[in-house]
């Protein structure tokens, strides 16, 4: 379990320094990997910036050559030139400034939207590749947030916050040489002005850290729980959870908003604070340098430009605090995209796979042994041989380990002990694509995807032609309510009109994994959403297309168990019962009263 989690999943906050440290370093490794690729766009971006801003900060110095030697010319000489000059630079630095400014807010846009592609495609693709395992922990709502929130924080960053940061403090080093170079009295006065303003900045950092990583965390609690609530709208209601989700998504809210308000209240002493430094810095530099300029110690103009560079030395640090904020926000954010992509998949794919043209289908449980946690043992020491072609029935109570017996064939999950072999080769030895043809599991949660009916069976064998699409539907009773859709094949099932029942989808899922024509079938209570005409459909397609293959049937109707070529009954992980359905219902064990139960129930 990374540092992005911790019990059951939940996002942790009460790290200890050392895991900070590795969480900062962590982050600092996924930035350097993300801005590699444009370096030589962020070199060209510093030097634009760099000479923008010193054409920027030679403003003040220009006005003050003008009053003290270019006026002074004119009146007394008429001369011209020094004038002209000055007003010359003045423009040129301006226009000059104003052009590079543009070209480096390109760059920056340009470099910004680059970076997070190379991060979005990065967690997208990495997901998809994390096991089973990570997406029953890690909530639907926590990856939704990653790629929404959390991006959206580094974009402001990237945006806004760094070339406020980058021209600020530039700007602010450019005006400190300046005003020593014209008079190092008003130079000395700014720096007397740093002590404070030191001491400020640094109480603002250490109270906003832990201020804007709460922002951060609230503002993702709401993302998932509103997220969480419309995924299981259905749930909400079926048991009328409304008024219960009300009130725990308005205490969330009520969270965000205390956090933010704790932000405003620094703002409200940091920002008068700035102003108050600012202004009496100001005041200083003005006063001593007004009785200069009586002793004839420092001309007008120069005087003049001293106090416009101190007061404009204070604007860019409101600016920088905003940046402190999105950059708190962002590395935040950061921080738990990075924990996302240092995740590694718990079922990894062989260093050197071999590779299975064509699987018969025979499947081995030697000696296995699986738990979820150390302490939740699923399957101990289990051992099944299953002959290709055989077709079996699973059945047991809830958390008999059934469903987890057909992940691990499907090799969702890897067993902690001992091995699942297909055709005498352990599926971790499997190339995945082979292991992928040879093995499909049609579960209970029959999921389409946007696009054409049609095109949601074809995921079975992409490239497949109609026809074989057609066929795959007929084989399993779909065909017909297809064929009754507004568009048939071709309708868009998330389209009004192009919707279909549970049922259906099911039966078009069916289709889909046909069409794939595997060694090896799994349903893991595939026929529940089936109502009893559609189910009988579908058993009499099944009887023919599991003729050929192996086939493990996961299901609590006893009516599908019946095609069963062998039934095993499963109790705390362990076989209780194998045999033949007719075997099995003519003895008295659990399957016989199972299946009693099953029959008195029909009456």
């Amino acid at each position: 379990m990374s540092a992005v989690t911790g019990v059951e999943g939940e996002e942790r906050t009460d790290y200890t320094r050392e895991e900070s440290q590795e969480i900062r370093a962590r982050s600092l490794r996924l930035l350097a990997l993300l801005l590699r690729p444009v370096r030589g766009r962020v070199a060209l971006a510093l030097a634009v910036v760099v000479v923008s801003t010193a054409l920027q900060v030679a403003g003040p110095t220009l006005i003050a050559i003008g009053i003290d030697q270019g006026l002074p010319a004119l009146t007394k000489q008429k001369d011209w030139a020094p004038i002209l000059f000055t007003v010359g630079g003045y423009l040129i630095a301006g226009i000059g400034g104003a052009i590079l400014i543009s070209q480096f807010t390109v760059l920056s846009a340009r470099i910004t939207q680059a970076v997070l592609i190379d991060l979005r495609k990065r967690v997208f693709q990495h997901v998809q590749r994390l096991s089973l395992e990570f997406h029953e922990s890690y909530t639907s709502g926590r990856i939704i947030a990653r790629q929404t929130s959390d991006l959206e924080a580094i974009r402001e960053l990237l945006d806004s916050g760094v070339n406020g940061l980058v021209t600020g403090i530039l700007y602010m080093f450019f005006i400190a040489i300046a005003l020593v170079i014209l008079d190092p009295w008003s130079g000395l006065v700014l720096a007397c002005a740093l002590v404070p303003l030191f001491f400020l900045t640094r109480w603002f950092q250490k109270r906003s850290e832990s201020v804007f990583r709460e922002t951060r965390t609230f503002s993702a609690r709401v993302i998932v729980q509103f997220v969480e609530t419309m995924t299981g709208i259905r749930a909400v209601k079926a048991f009328r959870k409304e008024g219960r989700n009300a009130v725990e998504f308005g205490a969330v809210v009520e969270d965000y908003r205390d956090a933010n308000a704790k932000a405003i209240r620094l703002f409200g002493i940091f920002d008068p604070g700035l102003i108050l430094i600012g202004n009496v810095t100001v005041a200083v530099v003005l006063l001593a340098g007004g009785f200069r300029v009586l002793e004839g110690g420092l001309e007008i103009g120069a005087l003049l430009a001293v106090v416009l560079y101190t007061r404009r030395f204070f604007d860019p640090l409101e600016e920088m605090a905003q940046f402190y904020n999105s950059y708190q926000s962002a590395a935040a954010a950061l921080e738990k995209i990075s924990g996302v992509l240092e995740e590694e998949p718990s079922v990894a794919d062989p260093s050197t796979p071999v590779d299975l043209w064509q699987a018969r289908g025979a499947v081995d449980f030697e000696d296995v042994r699986f738990a979820y946690r150390a302490d939740r043992v699923i399957l101990p020491d289990f051992s099944l041989h299953i002959p290709a072609g055989q077709t079996i029935a699973l059945v047991g109570s809830t958390g008999a380990g059934k469903s987890t017996l057909a992940k691990l064939m499907a090799r969702f999950y890897d067993p902690t002990v001992g091995a699942v072999q297909l055709d005498g080769i352990d599926l971790r030895r499997l190339h995945p694509k082979d292991l992928r043809r040879a093995i499909v599991m049609v579960t209970q949660e029959a999921y389409l995807f946007s696009g054409s009916v049609a095109e949601n069976i074809a995921l079975g064998k992409p490239g497949a032609s109609f026809d074989e699409i057609q066929r795959a539907s007929r084989s399993v009773g779909a065909d017909e309510f297809i064929r009754a859709l507004p568009d048939g094949y071709d309708t868009d099932v998330n389209k009004r009109g192009g919707r279909v029942s549970a049922g259906q989808r099911q039966l078009l899922s069916f289709a889909r994994a046909f069409l794939a024509d595997p060694a090896v079938l799994i349903l893991d209570e595939a026929t529940a959403s089936l109502d009893i005409p559609s189910e009988r459909l579908v058993q009499e397609g099944l009887t023919t297309l599991l003729a050929d293959r192996t086939a493990v049937i996961i299901a609590h109707r006893l009516s599908t168990v019946a095609i069963a070529d062998r039934v095993l009954v499963m109790e705390h992980g362990r076989i209780v019962e194998d045999g033949t359905p007719a075997d099995l219902i003519a003895g008295t064990g659990r399957f016989a009263k199972l299946h009693a139960a099953w029959r008195d129930s029909l009456v």
